[in-house]
């Protein structure tokens, strides 16, 4: 199977199928924002713009990469890009692996700059792919795109569980490094299971400027898989799938893992401006989602503007419920992390009492 074809697929399947985690969620709802009954600011001055990588966004929000590679993904590319432009933020592209394959399908990935000539856009490699294109084809794809930045994806859960993925992670911090050295800021972006303290520490050595934790609580690609390979009546293949299907690291823990390292994009069952504001106060810098917008860009961009719309009007409600009139405010709101969160954190080291004492109104 081309890549092109494996990208519609994909696609088609999350539009269709219940892909997201099933026992395990992002935890947010262990997450509590502390209330301030006299917030003392006006809610419609509340201001929700943040600079990334040196770009000015109306709002801390990003829809995370989607499509692109096939025929079919161009008009959906272009709606999310039309959309992005419209609302004043950012949006991410899919592998451009199938581009650099297949030149035919550059269109589907340069349609977004396009679209939206002055929004933050970032291309999106995976990391298995890193080695073989090397800088050269690195910035070939930055230049499809005009790229503000350039993401490489960590996949290797579903590597693992697809039968042609690419199962050989050797040497891939060292070519992540590599492509460092291009001026394009770098993001390193998990897809589902998180990325750990650890691992946090070794891309900021490797001199990666952002990372995406792409935690559990989303879209599980190893769920997806579990649908492709009951479709070809692949047995071995689903019944791993179904095993690895809520592997990982949550989101809001994952957050807390990586955000003393680098800039952190909150990613992986983020579906509301409260899940937003929520990131944000443990410690992420913005936040993004892909899943909610599938299938509205399968319609019209105005759908996908509703739903932007409707995700950052909730943030406003929030930030205005916690005394927060901008974003460097809700970075300092009082939060509460309790339940399976607070005991996996404490597990693994972390003391977020800080969190709960920390004051807008000092």
């Amino acid at each position: 199977m081309t890549t092109s074809q494996r990208k519609i697929e994909h696609l088609d399947l999350c539009a269709t199928s219940k892909v997201e985690s099933r026992k395990v969620s992002a935890g947010f709802d262990d997450v509590i924002l502390v209330h301030c009954a006299m917030p003392e600011v006006r809610m419609d001055a509340i201001d929700l713009s943040v600079d990334l990588m040196g770009k000015h966004l109306n709002a801390p929000f990003i829809i995370a990469s989607i499509t692109g590679g096939h025929p079919d993904t161009m008009a959906i590319n272009a709606k999310l890009a039309k959309a992005v432009e419209e609302v004043g933020i950012g949006m991410g592209v899919g592998s451009q692996r199938a581009a650099i394959e297949d030149l035919k399908q550059e269109d589907s990935f340069r349609v977004v700059r396009d679209e939206a000539p002055t929004a933050f856009i970032y291309g999106n490699v995976g990391a298995a792919q890193i080695r073989e294109y090397g800088i050269e084809g690195i910035e070939k794809m930055i230049d499809m795109i005009d790229a503000d930045a350039m993401a490489v994806h960590l996949n290797y859960l579903q590597e693992a569980v697809q039968p042609e993925g690419d199962r050989d992670a050797s040497g891939i911090l060292d070519a992540i490094k590599e492509i460092c050295s291009i001026k394009t800021p770098v993001i390193v972006k998990e897809t589902g299971a998180g990325i750990s303290n650890e691992d946090a520490r070794l891309l900021k050595k490797a001199g990666v400027s952002a990372i995406d934790v792409g935690g559990v609580g989303g879209t599980s690609w190893s769920g997806v898989e579990v649908y492709r390979a009951s479709a070809r009546n692949d047995i071995l293949s689903q019944l791993l799938g179904e095993l690895f299907w809520d592997f990982g690291i949550p989101t809001v823990a994952s957050i807390v893992e990586c955000s003393a390292s680098l800039p952190v994009i909150a990613t992986g069952g983020v579906r509301t401006g409260l899940d937003i504001a929520k990131s944000i106060a443990v410690g992420a810098n913005i936040a993004s989602a892909a899943l909610p917008f599938v299938v509205p860009a399968m319609k019209s961009k105005d759908e996908v503007v509703n739903v932007l719309t409707s995700m950052l009007n909730e943030l406003k409600v929030t930030m205005f419920l916690c005394a927060c009139d901008n974003i460097d405010r809700l970075h300092t709101t009082p939060a509460v992390i309790t339940g399976w969160t607070l005991e996996y954190l404490t597990q693994r080291g972390f003391d977020v009492r800080e969190l709960a004492v920390r004051s807008n109104l000092a």
